[in-house]
């Protein structure tokens, strides 16, 4: 029995003395794919929302650029209508004192309107006639009325329709000038014209 206790006394001497030997840590596969699978996942998940992101991105952007667009046909299309409607606005044509004949100047500028009213056939005019504040008021009331029926008549020969042509007087109420002048009277002896739009 000595000697199996020395043979015992031995062996674990020589253990001890050689070293226990380690236990192989085996890593099975099957624990690492589920890692490696998660931080693909991650991957995978962080590059769609990058890639929604950016595609909402480009969304509100050709959004805003398609609205800034249209701002700005709109504008356009605003400041060609003004523009329009401005090219239509002609000068008053004036009058002698006590007279209601149409001179020569103020015949071209009522044959420019007239090709104006026949092209843009969506207008109708309005003719305001007008008188300087000397003569008494009922006068120059029944003046300022001969001078826009004395345009509007003009305007009819030019192939303007009568019924596109309302005149109004205001004798001598709006006055454009009021110093007692020969050149501030002419200023008020006018007829004034007004585009409106059919609506």
């Amino acid at each position: 029995m000595k000697i199996f206790t020395s043979i015992a006394v031995l062996v674990i001497a020589a253990t001890i003395l050689t070293g226990c030997p380690k236990k192989a840590t085996i890593v099975k596969e099957e624990a690492k794919a589920p890692v490696v699978d998660m931080k693909a996942e991650a991957e995978a998940k962080a590059k769609a929302e990058a890639e929604a992101k950016a595609k909402k991105e480009a969304e509100a952007e050709a959004t805003a650029r398609a609205e800034a667009e249209a701002r700005a046909k709109a504008e356009a299309e605003a400041k060609t209508e003004a523009a329009a409607k401005e090219a239509v606005r002609l000068e008053d044509i004036h009058f002698d004192f006590d007279m209601y004949e149409i001179k020569g100047n103020d015949k071209e500028i009522l044959s420019a309107l007239a090709d104006v009213l026949l092209k843009k056939k969506d207008a109708n005019l309005l003719l305001e006639g007008h008188a300087d504040d000397r003569g008494n008021s009922a006068y120059n009331l029944a003046l300022g009325e001969r001078r826009a029926q004395s345009a509007k008549e003009y305007l009819v020969t030019l192939g303007v329709s009568a019924a596109r042509i309302s005149t109004t007087s205001y004798g001598q109420e709006k006055q454009v000038c009021t110093e007692p002048s020969e050149d501030c009277w002419w200023k008020n002896r006018r007829v004034h014209f007004v585009v409106q739009e059919k609506k």
